[in-house]
């Protein structure tokens, strides 16, 4: 949902509504914007521009588990370079991430590797996830990298199609 720009519109028990949107919807590990009393009504997610592309990339042990590490990409091509850019993160912190820099350094290429490698790095840098069952912390955010690429990689070829 961050990288679509969704927003959410939530309604209390007093029939009063917000919107809010989902960069600020998600505040920690199970905690969101919602107030007491409150649920969520309505998702609205605008529509992909010409030339989009996306992606979601996670790393799991098994059907059903959480992901160790995951990624997702909307992109948009013009001219057969990167136009805009998003990435969001999951399971990389103690809650959903935008990686608003490393999309930033990818936007005006046509992913080249250097281009690539700085937006992994970039994304590596904001994540800080905990050492679990799934992984140490290094790992993860070692495997948090290669899902970036990896989502990156499949949105601009999807974006080309």
């Amino acid at each position: 949902m961050l990288c679509l720009d969704a927003t959410y519109r939530l309604a209390g028990s007093g029939g009063a509504t917000r919107t809010v949107t989902a960069r600020d919807f998600y505040l920690g590990t199970y905690a969101t914007a919602l107030k007491p009393g409150e649920i969520v009504t309505e998702i609205e997610i605008p529509m992909p521009q010409v030339g989009h592309g996306y992606a979601y990339e996670k790393l799991k042990r098994k059907i059903g588990d959480y992901a160790t590490a995951a990624a997702g990409v909307m992109l948009t091509l013009s001219r057969g370079k990167i136009a805009s850019c998003a990435i969001a993160l999951s399971n990389l912190s103690d809650r959903a991430l935008l990686a608003e820099d490393a999309a930033t350094l990818v936007i005006g290429s046509a992913l080249e590797k250097p281009a690539l490698d700085a937006a992994v790095k970039a994304a590596r840098a904001i994540m800080s996830p905990a050492s679990d069952t799934r992984g140490s912390a290094e790992y993860r955010t070692y495997v948090g990298g290669v899902m970036v690429e990896r989502a990156l990689k499949k949105a601009f070829a999807r974006a080309k199609t």
